[in-house]
């Protein structure tokens, strides 16, 4: 019982959406405790600085201290964009598009499942390039840092 595209599996089956919802939603859950504890870790950094007079350029320890909170800043933007990939992935399983390549519409292969919240088939993604990813970003995304 495979699909169209030959990939051997069958995505609406219940059993896929089932493991793949629970997939979708253990990964969300971990990257909400890790963005929660990279937010703490960015306020403590902010707080911190706060207490003491720090000149970034002529402090010995502002140079790592800069860099502490632009490294703390990044990961926070990666898993907040994370979570909003993740959140995309959960709207199209449950308006069915869940496992369907944006691109062309063939089955996303399971090898690709490494990568639950990915939206196009190895194919496509391989077609579109590294700047793919910031054309399919939603519009109005906000992942500034606080």
């Amino acid at each position: 019982m495979g699909d169209a595209s030959g990939h051997g599996h069958d995505e609406r089956d219940p059993s896929v959406l089932a493991a793949a919802r629970a997939r979708l939603a253990a990964d969300r859950a971990d990257t909400l405790v890790r963005t929660a504890a990279l937010g703490r870790d960015f306020d403590g950094i902010v707080a911190a600085n706060a207490l003491i007079a720090v000149d970034d350029e002529h402090d010995p320890e502002g140079a790592s201290t800069a860099f502490e909170r632009a490294h703390v800043a990044a990961l926070l933007v990666q898993a907040r964009e994370h979570l909003e990939e993740l959140d995309r992935a959960l709207r199209r399983l449950e308006h069915g598009e869940y496992g369907r390549c944006e691109g062309c519409g063939m089955t996303i292969a399971p090898a690709r499942q490494i990568r639950p919240a990915a939206t196009t088939c190895i194919h496509c993604a391989r077609s579109a390039g590294p700047d793919a990813v910031m054309r399919r970003r939603a519009p109005g995304s906000s992942l500034d840092v606080p």
